[in-house]
C-alpha cells in the first residue's frame, strides 16, 4: 500500500513568495512492519551483504555485558502489538502481562570483554532506484547501508552513538549472507528496529525557520503569533488549530532522505565536513515517530483514523528521548566521514 501525505493546510509561497527560492524536496520513507527482502529497501530488514565480507563491528571499549536480548525485544513488541490490536478488550491480559514481564528482563554476560568485536545492527538499506532524494554514492554505488552500535556509550562523554555507513554497487554482490551476526544483548530496546518495508514518497520541503534570512524569519514568527491569537479568540466557536510553519509547512516528521534538517532542540550550528570544510547536506533522518500531536497534519491519508499510540512508531526505533537523528554527508566526497545531530 502506498502512503500519501495530505496537501498542506495552505500554500506558504502565496503568503511568503520569497520561500520559492528555498523550495526543496525530501523523500518520506513511510516504513511499515512487514517482511522485506535483501533485494529491497527497508528499515531493519535483511542486508544485501556479501557472504565473504566482514560484518561491521564496534571495537570501542564500553560496557556490553548487560542489556536486553534482541530476540526477546522482538517477541515483546509482537505480543504487545497483538494485544493492542484486539477489537474486544484491547490491551495485555493478565497472562500476557506476565509474559511481557518475563521477556523484558535484562540479561547478564559477565564474561563479555570490553573490546570484543560487537556486531553492529543493520538499521536501514536504501536503493537509489527507490528513493528519489538519495544522492549517488562513490564510484557508481547505488545502495546505502546504515548500521549502529546497540549501545550509546561512545565518545568523550560516554553518551554518544557510533554509526557506520556503507555504500556499495548492488550488481556486484554475489552470494548474500543468509543471517546477520547479532549481539547477545543491546543497551535498550530502541536500538532494535522492527523489520519494515518502505513506501517512499517525495514531498516539498522548506528550511528550518532559524536558517532563513532574519527579516523573513521575523515575519514568519509574527504570522504564527497572529494565528495563535486568532485561535484563542475563536475558542469554542468551531475553532481550528493554528497552522505553524515549523510543524505544518516546512519539514515533515518521520524517516526521510534528503531535504532540510530540523534544529528545534539545539538551534542551528555549522555542519561542515571535517575533511574539506564543505557544508554538509542532510542524508538521512531517523525519527522515533512518524507523526505526533504537533505534526498531525503530516499523517498519511491511508493512516487517518488510526490511533497515534498504535501506528505512529512502526520501526520501534527510539532516538534519545523520542527525538530524531539527522545524518549528514559531504557533497564533495561521500567517502568523507559523516556527521550527525540529535534533535
Amino acid at each position: 500500500m502506498t502512503r500519501t501525505t495530505p496537501p498542506r493546510p495552505l500554500d506558504v509561497e502565496v503568503l511568503f513568495p520569497e520561500l520559492a527560492a528555498y523550495r526543496g524536496t525530501t523523500t518520506r520513507l513511510h516504513p511499515r512492519p512487514g517482511s522485506p527482502r535483501a533485494s529491497a529497501s527497508s528499515v531493519g530488514g535483511p542486508m544485501l551483504w556479501p557472504v565473504d565480507e566482514p560484518w561491521p563491528v564496534c571495537g570501542e571499549a564500553h560496557g556490553r555485558g548487560q542489556g536486553g536480548s534482541p530476540a526477546d525485544i522482538h517477541h515483546y513488541q509482537r505480543v504487545l502489538a497483538a494485544a493492542r490490536a484486539r477489537e474486544q478488550d484491547p490491551g495485555p491480559t493478565e497472562e500476557e502481562q506476565g509474559l511481557l514481564a518475563g521477556v523484558a528482563r535484562e540479561h547478564q554476560l559477565p564474561e563479555a570483554p570490553e573490546t570484543d568485536p560487537l556486531p553492529m545492527i543493520g538499521l536501514a538499506q536504501l536503493y537509489r532506484r527507490d528513493v528519489p532524494d538519495l544522492p549517488a554514492g562513490p564510484d557508481g554505488c547505488d545502495l546505502l547501508q546504515v548500521f549502529w552500535c546497540p549501545f550509546n556509550t561512545h565518545g568523550p562523554g560516554r553518551h554518544d552513538l557510533k554509526m557506520h555507513l556503507h555504500w556499495r554497487r548492488s550488481r556486484d554482490v554475489g552470494e548474500v549472507l543468509a543471517a546477520a551476526p547479532q549481539s547477545l544483548v543491546v543497551g535498550s530496546e530502541g536500538f532494535v528496529p522492527e523489520p519494515c518495508v518502505l513506501h517512499p514518497e517525495q514531498v516539498v520541503s522548506y528550511p528550518f525557520a532559524g536558517l532563513l534570512p532574519e527579516e523573513l524569519c521575523t515575519r514568519l514568527d509574527a504570522w504564527e503569533e497572529a494565528q495563535e491569537e486568532q485561535a484563542a479568540r475563536s475558542a469554542g466557536e468551531d475553532a481550528t488549530d493554528p497552522v505553524g510553519y515549523q510543524y505544518d509547512l516546512s519539514i515533515p516528521p518521520g524517516w526521510r532522505v534528503g531535504g532540510y534538517a530540523s534544529w528545534h532542540k539545539t538551534d542551528p550550528y555549522p555542519m561542515d565536513c571535517q575533511e574539506c570544510r564543505t557544508p554538509m547536506r542532510l542524508l538521512l533522518t531517523i525519527d522515533s515517530s512518524e507523526w505526533d500531536g504537533g505534526s498531525g497534519s503530516w499523517k498519511p491519508l491511508e493512516d487517518r483514523g488510526r490511533p497515534t499510540h498504535r501506528y505512529a512508531t512502526p520501526t520501534k526505533v527510539i532516538v534519545g528521548r523520542y527525538g530524531e537523528l539527522n545524518l549528514f554527508a559531504c557533497p564533495t566526497d561521500p567517502d568523507h566521514p559523516h556527521r550527525w545531530s540529535i534533535q
